[in-house]
């Protein structure tokens, strides 16, 4: 496969996160040169807007990195439904976040299962409205949280194990 085409999958596969870490970087590029043309009369000021500017790019670097965990899971899913075909249990995981339901789907595109995934977080009542992860709407301090941080950005396998 082409680069051209891995590009275009992966951005398929992950469009919020891109799309949040384009605008962080653009706020941080506008807020750096601002803070470069006021250096020279006004270094208070001029520090401040550059701290803001590094608050925006470390954002940005926090989206780029969802959505590479997101391909990730793209790609473990497409895996998945390649092999197993449409099941409800193997997108239920995926169903909490936009991003997750966003890589879902183009997995399940390119297995053939499309229509039925859609369906599926259809009657789940999510829609492409759907923004913020179910946990966080919930408990919006749960952001700050080591454990999620941990969660979202290094997924582990589920054991096969049943322990009970």
């Amino acid at each position: 496969m082409n680069q051209a085409r891995r590009t275009a999958r992966y951005l398929r596969a992950t469009p919020l996160p891109h799309v949040a870490a384009g605008l962080c970087l653009a706020a941080c590029l506008g807020l750096a040169a601002l803070a470069l043309r006021l250096a020279p009369s006004h270094p208070l000021e001029s520090a401040a807007l550059a701290g803001l500017a590094a608050v925006w790019l470390g954002l940005g670097l926090v989206a780029l990195a969802d959505g590479l965990a997101r391909f990730r899971e793209f790609v473990r899913l497409r895996r998945m439904l390649a092999r197993y075909g449409f099941r409800p249990r193997i997108l239920r995981p995926a169903a909490g976040s936009r991003c997750q339901r966003d890589a879902a789907l183009a997995a399940a595109t390119e297995a053939g299962c499309a229509a039925e995934a859609r369906a599926y977080f259809r009657s789940l009542g999510y829609t492409p409205l759907h923004l913020v992860p179910d946990r966080v709407a919930a408990a919006p301090q749960l952001l700050l949280s080591p454990a999620f941080v941990a969660e979202t950005f290094l997924p582990r396998r589920r054991s096969s194990r049943r322990t009970g």
